[in-house]
Parts: C-alpha cells; sequence; structure tokens
C-alpha cells in the first residue's frame, strides 16, 4: 500500500463560521491518516516506540485551493516520500467526489529518540518498496521566522492545559494551529478564505508551560501574510505563516 486513501464527509464540527475545513481539523486529518498509513507500512506508532522512538512533525505546507465545506464528501490521499536531507517527507492531497483537488499539502518529519532526544536515522524507513516520489508541492515546507525590523504585537499567553495534550504527553501539533488562528482577528479568520500556510514546530510544549503568541501583519500583492509565533520563556515554539 503506496498510498492510503481515506474517503469522508466533512462533519459540522471540522468547519469554521463559513462552513469552511478549518485548518486545525485538517491538521487532525493529516495526522492520523499518516500514522494509519504508516502502520501498514510497518513503522507505526507501535513499531517505532519499542525502540523507544516516535514520529516528531517538524514543518507543514498547506495550500487551500477551495477548503471543503460542511456535508461534503472527499477523499484523502497520503504518501511517505523517503528521506530529504534532515527530512522525512509525506504529501496529501484531498479531492473532492469529481476529483478536483481542494488542498495540498507537504510535511516534513524526524524521528526522535525519546530518551536521548536525539535524531535516529533508520533504513527500514527508506525500503523501496514503502516510498512514493510523486509531489504534490514541487519543494518542502520552508523555514518560517517573523518578519525583521517589525516590532511583533503581543496578543495573549496560553497556558497548555489538558484539551492541548496528546498520547505522547505534549501538546498537539494541531493546536498550535488552534492557537495561530485564536491570534488573528476573528473578522479576519471566519470571512477571509485562508490560502496558504506554513507551519515550524520548534520546541515542544507540555502541561503548565506559558507560551506567550505574538502577531505581525504585512499586506503584500497576494494577499494579507499574518505571521503568529509563540515564545516559551524566549525560545520560539512555534512560527507559523498564513496567507489570506
Amino acid at each position: 500500500m503506496i498510498k492510503y486513501v481515506q474517503n469522508l464527509t466533512i462533519p459540522c464540527y471540522y468547519t469554521d463560521a463559513s462552513s469552511r475545513l478549518k485548518p486545525t481539523s485538517f491538521m487532525d486529518l493529516a495526522q492520523e491518516a499518516a500514522g494509519q498509513h504508516a502502520v501498514h507500512l510497518g513503522f507505526g506508532y507501535d513499531d517505532l516506540i519499542a525502540t523507544n522512538t516516535a514520529w516528531i512533525l517538524s514543518r507543514v505546507n498547506v495550500k487551500f485551493i477551495d477548503a471543503p465545506k460542511w456535508r461534503e464528501d472527499i477523499t484523502l490521499t497520503t504518501w511517505h516520500k523517503g528521506l530529504n536531507r534532515l527530512f522525512f517527507l509525506r504529501d496529501f492531497i484531498l479531492t473532492d467526489k469529481d476529483g478536483r483537488e481542494r488542498v495540498k499539502a507537504t510535511t516534513s518529519w524526524l524521528v526522535l529518540n525519546l530518551e536521548t532526544r536525539r535524531l535516529v536515522r533508520d533504513p527500514k524507513l527508506m525500503e523501496d518498496g514503502t516510498v512514493c516520489t510523486e509531489n504534490v508541492l514541487e519543494t518542502p515546507a520552508d523555514k518560517v521566522q517573523m518578519p525583521k525590523g517589525v516590532e511583533p504585537v503581543f496578543v495573549m499567553d496560553h497556558r497548555v492545559v489538558y484539551s492541548d495534550i496528546d498520547m505522547n504527553n505534549h501538546t498537539n501539533n494541531a493546536m498550535y494551529m488552534q492557537w495561530a488562528m485564536d491570534a488573528i482577528d476573528y473578522e479576519t479568520a471566519s470571512a477571509k478564505p485562508l490560502k496558504e500556510f506554513t507551519i515550524n514546530f520548534n520546541r515542544e510544549t507540555k502541561i503548565g508551560d506559558t507560551v506567550s503568541i505574538y502577531r505581525v501583519e504585512e499586506a503584500r500583492e497576494d494577499g494579507l501574510h499574518i505571521f503568529v509565533e509563540g515564545l516559551v520563556e524566549g525560545a520560539s515554539s512555534f512560527c507559523v505563516e498564513l496567507v489570506f
């Protein structure tokens, strides 16, 4: 099974005030599909945890061509592209019942030894039979940083709580996107279609951490670019660029 395919109908709780699929919901769908596919390929959660290792999501780039809406039937397809420099790459494409492309994404992952916190290079993950080199997006997700020469606006402090934490006992990756969307003016987040986002996960957060969230907005020819960064004790936990 080189590609993993999942069919589903968009439920109401995956959508926003405009009935569009929320970016956080796409992150939820993608991480579950990635996990299920990894199981079929022989390097899922249980396979890695047996050697005290785990997949860590590092970078994500998502392009919304036309975000699906409530009650739409969609198909999510994902595949593993093997090792590229530091990262293992995985792509996603979401299509509708007519086969039209609605969302495209590429993700960059690391394998981490949970005890030593060091990166692992496991040859098993590079077996030819598991890799599909097809690109949904031509380049891997890029590095994201706050624009230089601009003073970020402090938005809020978020204390990491029960609903943020996943089974690895740290903040789930989708929650960072939720914090980012909550840091944007509601009129923008709810009414303007999100065209693209790129997020970097720089440092894990755990229960009780306080994440200070900052925002910078820049109007450009291709749309409104909003950068959101979360800091814990001055160190970047995540940084995301959103384009509306």
